[in-house]
């Protein structure tokens, strides 16, 4: 992989029934933003070359994925995606509502450390 990229917007269209549409989607609404001044007055700020923030920029979101799974753990993604693919597999509005009523819990049972200021593991 070449050190040096170029900065283009994009600009295609698909097809309607593209999985990947809204990615597509997002790809052609940021694409169009020029990142280079927001980088440059951090650089300044920061004292840190333009090239290093970009770098640290796109290794930080290509590993969110990774620091995301580490943090819940593979068995709370594992029961997620069982509540997700069961409502799929069902293929009902109902199992689609109980799948949502489920991963609602689960969320919000991952959110009490970080909303209870009284939560201590243990009780």
């Amino acid at each position: 992989m070449p050190d040096q990229i170029e900065l283009i917007p994009y600009t295609d269209t698909w097809p309607e029934d593209d999985p990947d549409a809204g990615f597509r989607s997002m790809v052609t609404m940021f694409s169009g933003i020029d990142p280079l001044p927001t980088l440059e007055t951090l650089s300044r700020n920061k004292n840190v070359p333009v090239g290093a923030l970009a770098r640290f920029i796109l290794a930080r979101y290509a590993a969110s994925g990774s620091e995301a799974l580490m943090e819940i753990g593979p068995r709370v993604i594992g029961q997620m995606n069982e509540m997700v693919q069961k409502a799929e597999a069902e293929d009902t509005d109902e199992s689609r509502l109980e799948a949502y009523g489920s991963l609602s819990a689960v969320v919000s049972w991952l959110n009490i450390p970080l909303t209870d200021p009284d939560w201590r593991p243990g009780g």
